[in-house]
Parts: C-alpha cells; sequence; structure tokens
C-alpha cells in the first residue's frame, strides 16, 4: 500500500512540474567532481540506510526521485550537507518525517545544505527525506561522461541505463558523492511503464503493477555509491546457481533483449568459468547472498554491484573470452568487495581489475597467452603524472590524463602487478591480493564484508609478508612518473646494470640470459655486474620481468598518434568551391 500511494504522488510531481522536456544544461562544479576532501557537513555522518524511489518516464527522459535517507550522528549535528544535481527541482525536504521550511534547506550549486531544526544528539539516528524531480543529466558517451543513456531498442521500445562513475551518485539520488560514502543497505524502488523489466543491484524483492505501472523493488548490503544502477528495458532473463568451490552456491542471471538468445547463451556459458577463475585466484564472490548479475545496456559497461553493465557486442576475441565482461567482474573483487578509500587510489580498482585479465589468459590457455596479453596493455603506458600522488583527489582529477595518471591506473598498474608477483613468488604475491580484499588471508563466505583500504596498506601487507621494506619498489613504480631505466654496458667480458630514474635506491635484481643459461644479477645499491665471458648471446630480463623505461615504446604510441590524426585529416570533408 505504502508503495501505491508513492507512486500516486510520483505521477503527481512528475507530471504537474514536468510537462516538457528541458534542454541538457552543463553541470555545475560539485556535481561533475565526485570525491575529493569530504565537506564538513559529511564527515559527521554515517549512512546507515538508503531507501530510494524512482519513477522514470521514458518518453520525457525524466524522473521524480523520493529518498528516505537514515543516518547515525558520528558527533553532535545541527546542520549536515548531501550532494544532488540541482538540475533535479527539490519540492521538499523532512527531518523524522516532519518537513522543513524552504528556509532551512538549499541547493544551488549541488550541495544540499540542511539545518536541522533541532541538535541530534551524538550515536542518535534521524532520517532526511528529499523529494525531487527533473531531467537527468544525460550522457554523452557512456560510460566515460556520466549520466542516463535514453536509448531504443530494435522495435523501438524504451532502453535506458545510468552509468555515473566519474560523476557520482548525485547525478540521479542525494548522497553522500565519496568512495565512503557507502549506506549500510539500500531499498530500491524502480517504477516504469508496464511491460518493460528493471533490474537492480542485490535481491529481487518482487514487482507490483498498478495502472500500467510496474514497481520492482531491490534490496542490496552495502553498494558502492556509484554502483547503484538503473536498467530498463523489455528483457529477458537467462539464470542458473553457480555452485561454488567454496561449497556455497548462488543465482547467475542474465538480463538481455529479445533476438539475441543464441549470443546471451553463449556470453551466460562463461560465467561459471570466470567465477571459478576469480574464486581460485583471489577468493570467495562477494555477494553470494545477493546474486552475480549482468544487463545488457546501450552503452559499453560498467561495474554495477550485483548487476555488471555489458554492452560490448558479444565480442569474441582470440584469447577466448569477452574481455569487457570478465574485467567488470573483476570489480566485484576490485571495486565493490574492496573500494579506495580516497580515487588516489584508484588503481587499486583498475589496475588490478585490469591485470585480471592476463591472469584469466594464462588460467585458460597457459603463458603465451599471459605474455601477448601483456605486451599489449604495457603499449598503452605514458608515464605523464604518477600513479598514485599522496594527496586526496577526485575521480575526475585521477581519471584525466592532462591532470593525472589517466588510464595509467589501468595499464601501468596491471603491469606494476606483474612485476610485483614475479618478485615476491605466487605464493606471497596472491596472499597479500587476498587480505587486501578481504582483510583476511583465509576469506570463507560469510567470515567477510566490503572494505575500504588503500595503497599505504596495501604496502604494508607486502611489507609484513614478504618479511621486507618494499617501499623503495612503491615508491619507485606509483609515487613517481617516469619509470626506472636500466642502463647496460659490456666492457669486455664484464656486464655491468645500473638503475635509473629512480626516486629512491631500486634494488630490483635482473634476470640474464648469457648462451642460453640464466642468472641473476643482485643490485643491492641499485647496480651489479656480471661477468659473461666471451659469450655471443646476451638477453637482459629476457622474459620481461621488470616494468621499465624501453624507449621503443614512447616511438610506437608517437607513431600511432600520428597516424590516427593523419586518418581524421583525411576523413575530413573538403569544401566545394563555388
Amino acid at each position: 500500500m505504502k508503495n501505491l500511494l508513492w507512486l500516486l504522488v510520483l505521477v503527481a510531481v512528475g507530471c504537474a512540474q514536468h510537462a516538457d522536456k528541458k534542454p541538457q544544461t552543463q553541470l555545475t562544479a560539485i556535481t561533475q567532481s565526485s570525491g575529493g576532501e569530504m565537506p564538513e557537513g559529511q564527515k559527521n555522518l554515517h549512512f546507515s540506510k538508503a531507501e530510494l524511489h524512482w519513477q522514470v518516464f521514458p518518453e520525457q527522459q525524466r524522473i521524480a526521485g523520493h529518498a528516505i535517507l537514515t543516518f547515525k550522528a558520528k558527533a553532535a549535528l545541527t546542520r549536515l550537507s548531501l550532494d544532488l544535481d540541482p538540475q533535479l527541482v527539490i519540492s521538499q525536504v523532512m527531518f523524522n518525517q516532519a518537513q522543513l521550511p524552504n528556509t532551512q534547506w538549499q541547493n544551488p550549486e549541488g550541495r544540499l545544505f540542511i539545518q536541522l531544526p533541532e541538535t541530534v544528539a551524538l550515536d542518535h539516528a534521524f532520517t532526511i527525506t528529499v523529494d525531487y524531480a527533473g531531467n537527468p543529466h544525460v550522457a554523452k558517451k557512456a560510460p566515460w561522461d556520466g549520466g542516463f543513456v535514453w536509448s531504443k531498442t530494435a522495435d523501438g521500445q524504451p532502453w535506458i541505463a545510468t552509468a555515473v562513475e566519474g560523476e557520482g551518485c548525485d547525478l540521479f539520488w542525494p548522497c553522500i558523492d565519496q568512495p565512503t560514502g557507502e549506506p549500510d543497505t539500500a531499498e530500491l524502488y524502480i517504477t516504469v511503464p508496464a511491460p518493460l523489466v528493471a533490474p537492480s543491484n542485490g535481491v529481487f524483492k518482487g514487482m507490483t503493477e498498478n495502472d500500467g505501472w510496474r514497481t520492482y523493488h531491490w534490496q542490496v548490503a552495502q553498494p558502492n555509491t556509484y554502483a547503484i544502477a538503473l536498467n530498463i528495458a523489455p528483457y529477458e532473463k537467462l539464470e542458473a546457481t553457480y555452485h561454488s568451490r567454496f561449497g556455497n552456491s548462488y543465482p547467475m542471471n542474465f538480463w538481455y533483449l529479445k533476438g539475441e538468445e543464441q549470443q546471451a547463451k553463449a556470453l551466460f556459458a562463461e560465467f561459471p568459468t570466470q567465477l571459478d577463475f576469480f574464486e581460485q585466484m583471489i577468493g570467495p564472490y562477494p555477494f553470494a547472498n545477493e546474486k552475480m548479475g549482468v544487463v545488457h545496456t546501450p552503452y559499453l559497461g560498467m561495474e554495477h554491484q550485483t548487476i555488471n553493465a555489458y554492452g560490448n557486442g558479444y565480442a569474441k576475441s582470440i584469447f577466448g573470452y569477452d574481455g569487457l565482461l570478465q574485467h567488470e567482474l573483476a570489480h566485484e573483487w576490485f571495486g565493490n568487495q574492496l573500494t579506495n578509500s580516497n580515487w588516489d587510489d584508484y588503481w587499486l580498482h583498475e589496475g588490478f581489475g585490469t591485470y585480471m585479465q592476463p591472469l584469466y589468459a594464462q588460467y585458460l590457455w597457459g603463458n603465451m597467452a599471459y605474455a601477448a596479453e601483456l605486451y599489449q596493455i604495457r603499449a598503452k603506458i605514458t608515464n605523464k603524472a604518477a600513479v598514485v600522488s599522496g594527496q586526496s583527489q577526485t575521480e575526475e582529477s585521477v581519471y584525466d590524463p592532462e591532470r593525472g595518471p589517466g588510464q595509467d591506473i589501468y595499464n601501468k598498474g596491471a603491469l606494476v602487478l606483474h612485476t610485483l608477483r614475479h618478485y615476491l613468488g605466487d605464493d606471497k604475491f596472491f596472499q597479500a591480493v587476498r587480505e587486501l580484499v578481504y582483510g583476511t588471508a583465509t576469506p570463507q563466505p560469510g567470515n567477510f564484508k566490503p572494505r575500504y583500504s588503500s595503497t599505504q596498506e596495501f604496502i604494508e601487507i607486502v611489507n609484513r609478508i614478504s618479511g621486507q621494506d618494499m617501499h623503495w619498489f612503491f615508491d619507485n613504480y606509483l609515487y613517481q612518473a617516469q619509470l626506472p631505466k636500466l642502463a647496460v654496458n659490456r666492457n669486455g667480458e664484464l656486464l655491468q646494470l645500473r638503475w635509473l630514474q629512480t626516486k629512491s635506491v631500486f634494488p630490483m635484481p635482473v634476470e640474464v640470459m648469457v648462451d642460453g643459461e640464466l642468472h641473476t644479477v643482485d643490485m643491492p645499491a641499485g647496480q651489479g655486474s656480471l661477468n659473461v665471458g666471451a659469450a655471443a648471446r646476451v638477453q637482459v630480463d629476457p622474459q620481461q620481468y621488470i616494468l621499465k623505461d624501453r624507449p621503443h615504446f614512447a616511438i610506437y604510441q608517437a607513431w600511432e598518434k600520428a597516424r590516427k590524426a593523419q586518418v581524421v585529416t583525411e576523413k575530413k570533408p573538403t569544401k566545394e568551391r563555388d
């Protein structure tokens, strides 16, 4: 009954306030940014629960929202702030079910400031309710540009999805737009025109239908803020039960569009193998109490917790698996189970997530596939900025290649892990990764929950497991832009090696192949030597275990950039003469 009453309110708000579509406006600086330093008005809030109601009007590209947010005060509170795109017009704000006068709240630039009518004492719970409606920001090129995607299926039916990682949850619901802003639990009520389907995060709790509208109810525990997602289309579903190597079982679901059943079944058949890889290499699937879910979206993809977006066109690669599907699934471990506490540590999501592709190729086909995947990734590293700055960052400032490391959080992060794995050995490396992800070296279903972490914690884990101070490794790979460069000089029978371009002493040992015989050269002060005699063939780091400065990659990148620019120039239409 509560949902039916609220449905009537949503219809009234959506129709009365927004009879016509409004043009897209530019995002404010606050809404554009996600993360960074947490505002004072949010630091003392523990987010207990988000009850989120949306009604979606496909033809008008509008939504109406009703958010009931439950918090617990971590200090005495007289005011607070939330984040919500000001394109979404707020009609009322309530404190503990009592409407606040308009003078006690304002949302001029996307930061919703609320003056409380009374002081909330330490550890006391309270609710803030926000009613709003409007035309949410439209993504120009999802998922790189965040917002709503309003598309159509082949037969002209609505096909709608959200992707808001860069700009954040405030594009369509009032939230704490910080990595650490996760609510303990969320209840999602998504109302759409019948007969559309609205798969979302967590566990499906039921669907009700009234007067031509369907309301889908989902419940999710500790959702990553940007991972809460709307997906709306005339979906059909594949489902099966996965029986884990850890003794538990959980549902696998794939929502696809009509006419794609054959391709959908082929992709669905990849789910069990990919899950077994992650459970074997990393540990238990983190959300077995809910589901492993994938939904076909009108954009490429995104790691939405338990409902990963997939729009890769059912691609088939030479490595025998769909890399986009596997990468987004990796984020259930690296991004959703393990969440960076600040966007400065973004590589914990993307570097680890990217490294899972060559690891999976190795799992399927062996070392040649592993090396082939890695070499393609290595060719993309730019080294324009340090992967980790050591300062609080917004998502945008890290992802932007002009201001931050950009794609190096993926590519350089993956190659750093490749090098670390070789240095530590598999046992220590995977133990360190496991502890980073779960907070324990022995994860079992039920003995862990989603957690926040940082680069510094990972360094501490590696130090403890390796039994040595590994700051030299991370200082030179993550906290400076340039890569270590290996100077190689052969002076008669003596091969001399020395590390250059280092932030600190870099004692990385180097393997050398001398006429087919493998040697390891220790580099205790960043330099070492080896007597190679009259050897005809000397190869330094023959397996390419060490990430280092190699000029031919930069030469290739410059050539590729020039080639693409030439192609664009040639494709530009020429102006005809009068």
